[in-house]
């Protein structure tokens, strides 16, 4: 079992900065993908960042340039600095990790950008 801890989020104005973390702990295997989503109320949940263990990261056309992860714990740990936030960022962000044919999720952390 591997459980997801989440952290940052909050209420930021626009064009404001946030920092999400997300935590793996648990049984972890080596060969993974940890990714961010988000859902905003009404609207399907839609992939913001996936990382594999490779090294390899994709981003979503919407916050590319302005979101960037980062890694800590041997790439355990997921980091997501937002910047120049939009009120269209407004969602519940939720963290995703992959370890063979199990999807992981985190309990998901709000960011709302508003003025």
């Amino acid at each position: 079992q591997v459980q997801l801890v989440e952290s940052g989020g909050g209420w930021v104005q626009p064009g404001g900065s946030l920092r999400l973390s997300c935590a793996a702990s648990g049984k972890l295997f080596s060969a993974n993908t940890m990714a961010w989503w988000r859902q905003a109320p009404g609207k399907n949940r839609e992939l913001v960042v996936i990382r594999s263990s490779f090294g390899t990261t994709d981003y979503a056309d919407s916050v590319k340039g302005r979101f960037t992860i980062s890694t800590e714990n041997a790439g355990n740990t997921l980091n997501l600095q937002m910047d120049s936030l939009k009120p269209e960022d407004t969602a519940v962000y939720y963290c995703q990790r992959v370890q063979g044919a199990i999807r992981y999720w985190g309990q998901g952390t709000q960011v709302t950008v508003s003025s």
